[in-house]
């Protein structure tokens, strides 16, 4: 596995995700994702699963500093009082005294960027965090986060797959020494019946999860992030640092991108979304 930095931050290129994961299945899935060699786990305290999978770190054998962990706070616990009795709560939850990255999971403009930035900072400060970043935040969301932070951010969390077109968000990423990390790589499923990447994943004898994974993390400054609660399919989709896709290949899995491609805009959480270049 290859890593990925920004700002200071080495991250594993590869991540495995737990959204919408019961707790049984997080934990068992933890444990199995680190045994396989997964180095890197995210979570969120709004997944209702943060204590499942430091029960899954703690119990792994895999020594702590070996796995870079990322959680998320949630927009209710924006304020800072509550931002930070909700970051020693996920620490609690997680079993550890740091993570490795902390994001703000979604804007919410009910409290100040600029105090959400500050408690990023802060935590960061008191050695409660290594890193800190965003998730869901357009262009102009996220450039005023580096401007407002004395820390540089080091992810955007965002939607990436083969049907949104995100290189505006990436592209913004880079200039500001940012990666970005994609969720629902497999566009709910969207993918496995795709023919194109059918055809690809033929030629390379790999699966469609594979090609589309691969296809993220072979692009500069991205990361990816995988989820499943199969055993079979996790170790399935680890195996993506074997083979390499063409340029010619890399441009028509992005070139499936549409203008009604996104998928997770929640009203109430979603920003403005950037319009594709």
């Amino acid at each position: 596995m290859h890593n990925v930095t920004a700002n200071g931050a080495t991250i594993p290129a590869l991540g495995f995700g737990t959204f919408r994961m019961p707790g049984g299945d997080t934990l068992r899935m933890v444990l199995h994702a680190l045994k396989l060699g997964f180095r890197h786990i995210d979570t969120a305290q709004i997944y209702g699963n943060e204590a499942e999978v430091g029960q899954g770190i703690a119990s792994s054998g895999v020594p702590r500093g070996d796995v870079f962990l990322t959680t998320k706070v949630w927009v209710d616990n924006y304020a800072r009082s509550a931002f930070l009795t909700s970051v020693d709560e996920s620490l609690k939850k997680l079993k550890t005294d740091y993570v490795d990255l902390l994001l703000l999971h979604w804007p919410n403009d009910a409290v100040p960027l600029a105090e959400q930035i500050a408690s990023l900072n802060e935590v960061k400060k008191a050695g409660k965090v290594r890193h800190i970043g965003v998730s869901n935040f357009n262009t102009a969301l996220m450039a005023e986060a580096v401007r407002l932070s004395e820390a540089p951010p080091v992810t955007n969390q965002i939607e990436i797959h083969p049907y949104i077109d995100q290189s505006v968000v990436i592209d913004a990423a880079r200039k500001s020494g940012l990666s970005v990390t994609g969720y629902y790589g497999m566009a709910d499923g969207k993918v496995f019946s795709d023919v194109l990447l059918k055809d690809i994943a033929s030629r390379h004898g790999k699966s469609v999860a594979q090609v589309v994974l691969r296809w993220l993390v072979q692009q500069d400054g991205v990361i990816a992030l995988s989820k499943t609660v199969g055993e079979e399919r996790a170790a399935e989709n680890l195996a993506i640092f074997d083979f390499a896709l063409s340029a010619e290949e890399m441009a028509a899995i992005s070139a499936l991108a549409r203008p009604d491609g996104r998928i997770v805009s929640p009203p109430g959480l979603a920003p403005e979304w950037d319009k594709a270049a």
